[in-house]
């Protein structure tokens, strides 16, 4: 079974700033539909995630919502509010009402320090409401991200003052892995996933080396990132990150850590049946 937790919605108003960051010669469409995503993700995964991210009162949850309800067997769908407008927690209410299951954030695309007295309401409406943080803490490309909000250490504030929200860092937290894993080894409902690090090769096997060095493996959640990568691509990927100890003294991942993370079911682990 492959439960993929981070794919995309249509990007919607945050295409741009990706396409920039594209490199060239990459096939990379981003202006593609629930349509394209279905007949993309559903042969390669047993049950997926979709994620919006909503600036201002602009957000995707009531397509998001009518995406799962017609795929329910398959879609999850998380909602995204902007934490900085003055009606996010009443749309926190009425997209639960639509069925969402979840909350993304992302403070560095979404211009708000995590900290933030109103990013801590929406946490704490979270909390309340039962909905699983999926939030992108780490670093991005667009050049004016502030990478003084990327830091995952942000979080644990968060978690004191939330210790029931189950929280899951997007991409390792990179660059900040040993942070993440410091973090996640602390508190019993935080996470990380694995998502759109195959392509740094290099830097996943090392991240994936030092889980397993403090012990948190087990906390480290499947995803693709979708479109920027496969779920049939990141589970080859990981299946080939030994690669780089062929003929070295470099300790090696242990191949059943690899495969319990593709195998896990993430949505199980976030309270989401």
């Amino acid at each position: 079974m492959v439960v993929d937790i981070h794919t995309h919605a249509p990007l919607g108003w945050l295409a741009a700033e990706y396409h920039a960051g594209v490199r060239p010669g990459t096939e990379l469409r981003l202006d593609f539909t629930f349509e394209a995503h279905w007949e993309a993700l559903s042969p390669q995964v047993d049950r997926m995630v979709v994620l919006d991210m909503a600036r201002g009162a602009e957000n995707q949850n009531d397509g998001i919502a009518a995406y799962a309800a017609e795929h329910p067997e398959k879609v999850v769908g998380f909602m995204s509010v902007d934490p900085m407008h003055p009606g996010a927690l009443a749309e926190m209410e009425r997209a639960h009402a639509l069925g969402l299951r979840g909350l993304k954030l992302g403070p560095i695309y979404q211009n708000f320090h995590p900290l933030d007295g109103r990013a801590m309401a929406v946490y704490g409406k979270a909390q309340e409401l039962g909905l699983p943080l999926l939030i992108h803490q780490g670093t991005t490309f667009p050049r004016l991200a502030p990478l003084k909000y990327a830091d995952p250490l942000q979080l644990e504030e968060v978690a004191f003052a939330f210790p029931e929200l189950r929280i899951v860092i997007a991409h390792l937290g990179h660059p900040w892995m040993a942070e993440t894993f410091v973090l996640i080894r602390k508190h019993p409902h935080l996470y990380a996933d694995v998502s759109a690090l195959y392509y740094r090769p290099w830097q996943l096997y090392n991240g994936l080396v030092l889980a397993c060095e403090y012990g948190v493996e087990e906390k480290l959640l499947f995803g693709s990132d979708w479109p920027f990568t496969t779920p049939a691509d990141s589970v080859a990927e990981l299946r080939r990150i030994n690669r780089f100890t062929e003929g070295t003294a470099l300790p090696r991942v242990p191949e059943e850590a690899i495969e319990a993370i593709i195998g896990r079911d993430g949505l199980a682990v976030l309270g989401i049946d």
